[in-house]
């Protein structure tokens, strides 16, 4: 879109006549004074104030312009012909001294003026291209800022039209069909120019209107198509801006594919890992199923009680492969955008025990020692997911602590606020690493080889404490590492929407 003059709206032209009512007075007043000064205060010949007058035109030719510096010349004529031309106080029109003064004022006017405006006007255009390539430099940098929660083509041209001081701007995908606007006004009956464009490679312009749509390429084949109004703007301009929305919409769409590529790489790995965590915790179950019911099939004869045994050995087993069962589905449900909380007012006390008894077998008979605060109140708490988020912690201290070191668990208290602290004996967790210890599929690479494990039972639950509106955190001084399960004692209406967050020791 070049830049061309528009009609000036009448309040321009009121500053303009403002401008010549001041001016045109000045200019005259300036004559007058030089000729009080060269004809009173230090009086002077003819030549010299000719070169006076001349010099007072040239310099109200070059502030002001060409009309300013005419109604001096004219003026400087009269005064000239009165006061220093003889004979002198009378007005003496048919003299060639007076026509000569005339036209080198007009003269000196006429090219000091243009001259002038030429300077103004280039100086005009090299402010203007400097604040083009600022624009430009400024909009190249806000399409690296762009974050990936309202749509890029949006954050696109709500930013152009705030840089470029437009009145719209509309952007049209041709993948996508979709239509950004942008701006305190709309484009009205442009669709099928802007896909026109982006079809055919087309570009159009009102230069009355200040309007121009055109094509947006990458290479030769355009992906899509912009719609400006508002703000007058060289063709390079628009070009280079075209140029940076076709680099941004690529970099854009580049980004998707590697946040597609990267759900499909951690859905199979979670898938992965959840099915060798399943074979692994699967094994001491069904081995126990299986020796109970070989040992009755081998020997049908043996005595009741022992028939009795090994048949409560098997209905045991089985219901702690359904609870592994469970907790797998949980767990794979739970690694998604959203927990759903069906809270009831419970007692921790009864939670802790449930998880307690959940990874009994895992524990080989390790002591947990259990102290809380009494009397604590009910907890508004959905039961299943705490018990799972507490299991998955308990579960972690039990893998990374000595074989007979205790696991400590403490209720309490603080404020509106019910703290469950979890405690075992294990190796610190480096600083660096409790950063990162709730992290999908982390897990730390001094352990990760010789303990088993998926990398998301901690993650699991931290998730479950943030949808209740609560917290998991670690603190690891030597020797000791402790997870502090927080919960709100109120319930709040709006539980908190988690990260797909996962991770472990």
């Amino acid at each position: 879109m070049l830049r061309t003059p528009s009609r000036p709206p009448a309040d321009t032209k009121i500053r303009v006549v403002s401008h010549y009512l001041k001016r045109v007075p000045a200019s005259v007043a300036g004559v007058l004074l030089v000729t009080y000064v060269a004809s009173v205060v230090i009086p002077v010949n003819a030549t010299t104030v000719g070169f006076a007058y001349l010099l007072l035109v040239l310099v109200i030719a070059s502030g002001w312009g060409f009309v300013e510096a005419a109604v001096a010349s004219v003026a400087a004529t009269l005064t000239f012909n009165f006061y220093f031309l003889p004979p002198v106080g009378q007005f003496t029109i048919y003299d060639p001294q007076n026509w000569v003064a005339l036209f080198s004022f007009l003269t000196t006017a006429l090219i000091a003026s243009r001259l002038s405006a030429i300077a103004r006007r280039r100086a005009q255009d090299a402010i203007e291209r400097q604040q083009d390539v600022e624009r430009l430099y400024t909009f190249s940098r806000a399409l690296l800022l762009f974050d990936d929660i309202h749509p890029f083509g949006k954050q696109l041209v709500n930013k152009l039209a705030e840089i470029f001081e437009l009145k719209a701007a509309v952007l049209f995908e041709r993948d996508t069909g979709a239509f950004y606007r942008a701006g305190p006004w709309d484009f009205e009956g442009l669709d099928d120019q802007l896909r026109d464009a982006a079809l055919h490679n087309s570009t159009f312009s009102d230069l009355q209107q200040q309007r121009v749509i055109t094509a947006i390429r990458l290479g030769s084949h355009p992906i899509a198509s912009l719609a400006l109004q508002g703000s007058s703007m060289p063709d390079s301009v628009v070009q280079g801006i075209a140029n940076l929305i076709a680099v941004g919409l690529e970099r854009a769409r580049a980004q998707d594919l590697t946040h597609q590529i990267e759900a499909a790489r951690q859905s199979e790995q979670l898938r992965t890992t959840l099915i060798d965590a399943m074979a692994h915790e699967f094994k001491t179950p069904l081995t126990s199923i299986k020796a109970a019911t070989t040992a009755l099939i081998d020997n049908p004869d043996q005595s009741p009680e022992n028939r009795i045994e090994l048949l409560r050995i098997a209905d045991e087993e089985a219901e702690h492969l359904t609870a592994l069962i469970d907790n797998a589905i949980d767990m794979a449900r739970l690694d998604t955008a959203h927990i759903e909380v069906q809270r009831e007012l419970t007692d921790i006390r009864e939670i802790v025990r449930d998880a307690v008894a959940a990874v009994r077998m895992e524990a080989n008979g390790r002591q947990v020692e259990l102290s809380c605060d009494a009397p604590l109140p009910d907890v508004p708490a959905d039961r299943r997911l705490i018990t799972l988020a507490l299991k998955q912690v308990l579960d972690n201290a039990v893998k990374y602590s000595p074989p007979r070191a205790p696991v400590t668990i403490r209720i309490r208290q603080t404020g509106d606020m019910l703290r469950i602290e979890i405690a075992d004996r294990g190796k610190g967790i480096p600083p660096e690493e409790q950063r990162r210890i709730f992290d999908r599929f982390y897990r730390s690479p001094s352990v990760k080889h010789q303990v088993p494990g998926s990398g998301l039972g901690l993650t699991i639950a931290h998730s479950i404490a943030r949808a209740h509106n609560g917290d998991l955190t670690v603190e690891s001084p030597a020797g000791e590492n402790t997870f502090c399960l927080v919960l709100p004692l109120l319930a709040k209406e709006t539980p908190l929407e988690h990260g797909a967050h996962s991770g472990s020791r």
